[in-house]
């Protein structure tokens, strides 16, 4: 029952030098499982009447969920610093919608693990997530950026959540392509269309 779970030139080369500083730990190249112990099966599970495991749910489909939820709790805790250190409406208005957006999406995500007999990841905030989580950053840049402010901020923040955000939808596809469950495939597609929306404008921000 244990279940395994890159705009402008200038722009570009701006966040290549942030994930070098992290040494790749920002990486996009591909979805990969986050580490086992996030996909455990929760205690309840283990009892003498365990719950059957849904057929329609597959390996593909927890790590998606499981995955996806700490990636979306990290673009929340990157757009919630924009309050006190943006002066800018556009990217205010844009952290706000990442995280109505977003936020609704991680408690349906933790309700399908739960669902499928699965725990919920712990939250990783403050942690470093590693190679494991594609666009995701590491703690030096989460820290650098909350110690930005205005135009500075605004940079960094936007040219962060592209990469951020391409690495969800990289998870994205892995999950429409390999995925079963039909309810995490439809989410996985609307990841790909609303995250390529929002780097479209970010990359606009970003001139």
């Amino acid at each position: 029952m244990n279940r395994r779970t890159a705009l402008s030139t200038a722009t570009a080369a701006g966040l290549a030098a942030i994930l070098a500083a992290c040494g790749g730990s920002s990486s996009g190249s591909g979805a990969s499982a986050m580490p086992t112990s996030d996909m455990a099966m929760s205690p309840a599970a283990t009892s003498a009447t365990t719950m059957a495991m849904p057929a329609d749910v597959n390996d593909q489909d927890g790590t998606f969920a499981s995955g996806m939820i700490n990636h979306h709790r990290q673009a929340i805790e990157m757009a919630e610093l924009a309050a006190d250190r943006s002066t800018n409406p556009k990217v205010l208005a844009l952290a706000k919608r990442i995280k109505a957006a977003q936020a609704p999406e991680i408690d349906t995500m933790s309700r399908w693990l739960t669902d499928w007999v699965m725990s919920v990841p712990a939250d990783m905030s403050g942690m470093e997530m590693g190679d494991s989580m594609p666009g995701a950053m590491c703690q030096a840049d989460m820290k650098k950026l909350g110690a930005m402010k205005g135009a500075d901020y605004d940079k960094m923040f936007l040219t962060m959540m592209v990469g951020h955000h391409k690495g969800a939808i990289t998870m994205a596809k892995t999950e429409v392509a390999s995925g079963m469950n039909a309810q995490a495939k439809a989410l996985a597609q609307k990841v790909i269309k609303d995250q390529t929306t929002e780097i479209t404008e970010m990359r606009s921000l970003l001139g």
